[in-house]
């Protein structure tokens, strides 16, 4: 779905219990092909599960990319949450005693550029490019938000052109007017993450929204995933936690951001209130849009 420069859909797309609702009841069909039918953008995050043992840098598979190229119309938009690989200051310790080991393609140019190589075959499709950290605490970025803007900046500044670079930061003591001037001053996107222990999007963009001026991504992620797991047995067919207080939130800062031309990108989890696609017929009847 997109209407006055916002533009509706879900993370990711191969869901069987989409069945009946957004795909046909039997198989086989293609995932993305029927997908496409319905909403016009879609965030991809298979690409950013990428850094192993190792140190081993996984890239997308070209012939992949060229599927997914040949499954979509023209119009359609490709999110792409940017690999780990590159985010990750250290890699995952799967035990708290393990030592932080460094991870030595932590921004680097070199990696990014060859992952844009790879997708080539989607590059008129290509939307936002999502570099998602986690939360950096001060053993990981000792300096803090200072050190972060430091590095992102002198990373920023070498990135190719032509494409709209968004930035998702899962420390909330990071969310402050130098954080989001910073961004502003290299025309970089924030990414607006509701859930995961963050702070509610509506406020945060009430306090920044002076610095929100082209384009921007609000990702709708629940508070409880393990939990809202359990409820559904992993079946996303269905609103099991509806949130109509964040809905009427949400559909009064997308009435913002249309108002002031601001390119938006709004993205669904099942996570959110159990459905996605179910969520987004929610947000369109609020914001009386029929197709």
């Amino acid at each position: 779905m997109e209407v006055n420069n916002i533009s509706i859909g879900t993370c990711s797309w191969k869901y069987d219990s989409w069945q009946g609702t957004i795909y046909p009841e039997n198989k086989p069909f293609n995932y993305l092909q029927e997908y496409s039918r319905h909403y016009k953008t879609v965030e991809v995050d298979q690409w950013f599960w990428s850094l192993f043992a190792g140190d081993k840098a996984v890239l997308p598979k070209t012939a992949v990319v060229q599927e997914y190229a040949n499954s979509v119309p023209e119009d359609f938009t490709f999110c792409i949450k940017i690999p780990n690989s590159i985010t990750l200051t250290h890699h995952y310790k799967k035990k708290k005693s393990d030592p932080l080991i460094p991870n030595p393609h932590f921004l680097s140019i070199d990696l990014i550029n060859r992952f844009l190589e790879r997708l080539e075959p989607i590059a008129g499709n290509l939307g936002p490019l999502i570099f998602q950290f986690e939360y950096l605490n001060k053993q990981k970025m000792p300096g803090g938000l200072q050190q972060f803007v430091d590095q992102f900046g002198e990373f920023a500044e070498k990135l190719p052109g032509g494409q709209r670079y968004c930035v998702e930061i899962r420390n909330p003591n990071y969310l402050n007017p130098s954080y989001f001037g910073f961004l502003a001053n290299l025309n970089l996107c924030h990414v607006f993450l509701q859930g995961y222990y963050m702070p509610p999007i509506f406020n945060l963009y009430e306090k920044h929204r002076v610095h929100i001026k082209d384009h921007t991504v609000i990702r709708l992620h629940g508070p409880d995933r393990q939990g809202i797991e359990k409820k559904t047995g992993k079946d996303w067919s269905q609103l099991i936690a509806p949130k109509d207080k964040d809905i009427n939130s949400l559909v009064n800062m997308i009435s913002d951001l249309r108002s002031r031309n601001v390119e938006s990108f709004v993205y669904v989890n099942n996570h959110f209130e159990g459905s996605a696609p179910r969520t987004i017929t929610r947000i369109k009847e609020v914001l009386n849009i029929n197709s």
